[in-house]
């Protein structure tokens, strides 16, 4: 029996939020003096939000989303009526690459089964990837977020958006009103869901 065996096992008796968490803090290591950034929201909530790996404002508060791309997410989110505080926000890595660098294949191939539970545990009716890294992490690890955002994809019964990452926004300028159009539909989507 692999390690990968084992520790698959061990999170699908894993049967809610907080254990999870736990189960992160023994086997996920940040640097010294960072924090594990697990993700934050209600236990079920309808919208799950993903991004790539946490920043260093993340890594200091061990909350995901609160530094400036975090910042122009909340703009975004309240613009198309989305509050965030409805919605479950996390990474599909939970401690901060040294130097921000982009997560490399084999660190997202390690967190990737924690991701799953935790979308299995939050139960969403829509999750929104932001950036490559989510996109390539949920709906198929040769996804091009360039030639996929804005699409709806489904998945497991889940409709998924990829979208830029508000990060995107800062080095391109172009990507602010994509970013803002998808997550309108998002907002739609789920008002949709409220009827």
């Amino acid at each position: 029996m692999t390690i990968e065996t084992v520790f698959h096992q061990d999170l699908q008796s894993i049967e809610d939020l907080k254990a999870l968490h736990a189960f992160c803090l023994r086997s996920f290591l940040p640097d010294q003096g960072e924090l594990l950034v697990f993700g934050e929201g209600p236990d079920q909530a309808r919208l799950l939000i993903i991004g790539e790996a946490p920043g260093e404002h993340e890594a200091e508060t061990g909350r995901p989303f609160v530094g400036n791309a975090g910042r122009l997410l909340n703009k975004y989110l309240l613009k198309a009526d989305i509050h965030r505080e409805k919605a479950y926000l996390t990474n599909v890595i939970k401690v901060r690459p040294p130097g921000n660098r982009t997560p490399r294949i084999s660190e997202v191939k390690e967190a990737l089964p924690v991701l799953l539970r935790q979308i299995e545990l939050v139960r969403p009716a829509i999750i929104v990837c932001l950036g490559s890294i989510a996109v390539q992490a949920v709906i198929d690890r040769k996804a091009k977020i360039t030639e996929i955002r804005g699409d709806w994809q489904e998945k497991d019964g889940i409709r998924i958006m990829p979208a830029y990452h508000p990060s995107a926004v800062f080095r391109d300028e172009n990507k602010r009103e994509l970013l803002k159009q998808d997550l309108s539909e998002v907002g739609t989507a789920l008002r949709l869901l409220e009827k």
